[in-house]
């Protein structure tokens, strides 16, 4: 059964920074990309940053470019987000996500497993 497990969410500051961890498990990803996305109060589920699992690509938003970075760890089955001046309209739940189809791995519609979300809220 797959299963990904977002961690690391919370409050902070603005200006502050955060680093979520995706820990993933029941399958192998050798082949797939792996995403981060979220989900303000209301917006729709927007895609920030991918990375394949062989991590020799990246793929980020204009949101996201020059403050997050994706990495991923291959032993640990884990794929983080740094997360770095952070700003109040950064709050939201944020979603790691597994896509076999590393072509669209920016699309959210192409992603196979989903995990539940973890908050973060920036205050000002």
């Amino acid at each position: 059964q797959v299963q990904l497990v977002e961690s690391g969410g919370g409050l902070v500051q603005a200006g502050g920074s955060l680093r979520l961890s995706c820990a993933a498990s029941g399958h192998s990803f050798s082949t797939y990309a792996m995403g981060w996305f979220r989900q303000g109060m209301r917006n729709e589920r927007e895609f920030l940053a991918a990375i394949t699992w062989s991590g020799t690509t990246t793929k980020y938003a204009d949101s996201a470019k020059g403050r997050f970075t994706i990495s991923r760890d291959i032993a640990k089955k884990t794929v983080d987000l740094q997360m770095n001046s952070l700003k109040p309209e950064d709050t939201a739940v944020y979603y790691c996500a597994a896509t076999s189809d590393v072509g669209m791995m920016t699309e959210r519609l192409w992603y196979d497993y989903w995990g539940q979300g973890t908050r973060v809220t920036v205050s000002s």
